[in-house]
């Protein structure tokens, strides 16, 4: 049975569709089978594995909402292994319909938790925001994976969002963990990045994943040509990094910290 895993931050570029898009390409050249899901109206993750969503014939919206199957919302990518269900332009729509929609918190969990047999990881990009679209990522999902970039605000962000993710386990997932944290645009040159990194791994311990991703130019381009890192400049210091960090994943086992 596959994990199914939120890659969430309310707060925006600090690398969580960097991390969804090369962390499932990074699995799935490990012979990981692994669906992304892009939960995000902005649609990044769909464009970052090549995938033109203007053109795109159903995504997550259509399946949500029933006038699309599994199997006709889900595209093969570039990538063998890795397969994306994309954001079409009308999941722009969609936190308005999920509000008064019936069961409107567990609309992801119906359609998501019946395809994890077929996948060793569904990873789901979630919006930079908390609002119902994110709510059900985290209703669907076994564990959330937190990036969380390198600089002061973002720690104090993080405490809003575990608030989130506790009120979240409470009243609508008993069942969901904290699969981690990984510290990105990390930047060696900076004794900011350095103190955050400290303060992070005190507080978290083990939670914090041992993978740092730096600032990379490389990371920074690849979505520009449609492809995740690996396909770009497999050598560049992202890519690898990313790689790491999916032999990070895997060696876990699916541990989740509470």
């Amino acid at each position: 049975m596959g994990l199914i895993i939120s890659i969430t931050n309310q707060k925006g570029g600090v690398g969580k569709t960097t991390t969804a898009v090369n962390l499932s390409a990074s699995l799935a050249v490990m012979e990981k089978k692994c669906l992304l899901v892009d939960c995000d109206p902005q649609g990044n993750a769909t464009a970052g594995v090549g995938m033109d969503r203007s053109a795109l014939e159903g995504g997550l919206y259509e399946l949500i909402f029933g006038s699309a199957s599994e199997d006709g919302v889900m595209r093969p990518t570039v990538l063998p292994g890795l397969y994306l269900i994309g954001a079409s332009e009308d999941l722009i729509g969609a936190e308005v319909e999920m509000a008064s929609a019936e069961g409107r918190e567990f609309l992801f969990r119906k359609k998501l938790l019946p395809l994890r047999d077929r996948y060793d990881y569904i990873f789901l990009d979630c919006p930079p925001s908390l609002g119902f679209l994110t709510v059900n990522a985290l209703t669907a999902s076994d564990a959330v994976l937190v990036p969380l970039q390198c600089e002061y605000y973002a720690l104090e962000g993080l405490s809003h969002l575990l608030k989130t993710l506790k009120a979240v386990k409470r009243s609508l997932n008993p069942s969901l963990g904290f699969a981690g944290i990984v510290l990105t645009m990390h930047d060696s040159r900076n004794n900011l990045s350095a103190q955050v990194e400290e303060e992070v791994r005190n507080h978290f311990k083990d939670a914090v994943f041992k993978t740092i991703i730096p600032r990379n130019v490389r990371l920074s381009e690849a979505p520009s040509y449609g492809k995740p890192a690996l396909l770009y400049d497999v050598r560049s210091t992202g890519a690898q990094s990313y790689l790491a960090l999916a032999q990070e994943l895997i060696s876990r086992g699916g541990k989740k910290y509470v």
